[in-house]
């Protein structure tokens, strides 16, 4: 995962902090365990978007396939601006979970350790 930035100086950056569901990460080393991440994402069911496809004969299902991408996508990238706001560079044993939260609610979750990691020499 690419995270981009703007230093306090107004000069542009790139990080990169790899986020694996795996618990380990072979071809690098483990310097720390910084501990869990979390992030919760809470995201509305369109009811307008639901209303137009209702009218088309249609259903708006917000657990559709491309939305749960879309949501785990952002919940990853969020997942990866906290690790590094912790000083990790790695997240290991990343995990989702997600639940309806209301009737126009879903809440997307997504967690695992933050850790500091350096590429093995060979």
């Amino acid at each position: 995962m690419l995270i981009a930035g703007m230093s306090a100086s107004g000069k542009s950056y790139f990080l990169v902090v790899l986020v694996v569901t795996t618990d380990d990460l072979p071809g690098y080393h483990v310097h720390a365990v910084l501990g869990e991440v979390i992030v919760s994402l809470a995201r509305t069911r369109n009811a307008f978007a639901e209303g137009v496809k209702s009218l088309r004969g249609g259903a708006y299902d917000p657990r559709a396939p491309q939305h749960l991408l879309r949501w785990r996508t952002e919940a990853v990238a969020e997942l990866g601006r906290a690790a590094r706001k912790r000083g990790a560079n790695a997240v290991l044993g990343m995990r989702f979970d997600h639940r309806d939260t209301g009737t126009l609610w879903v809440e997307m979750c997504a967690y695992g350790t933050a850790v500091v990691v350096t590429k093995a020499v060979a």
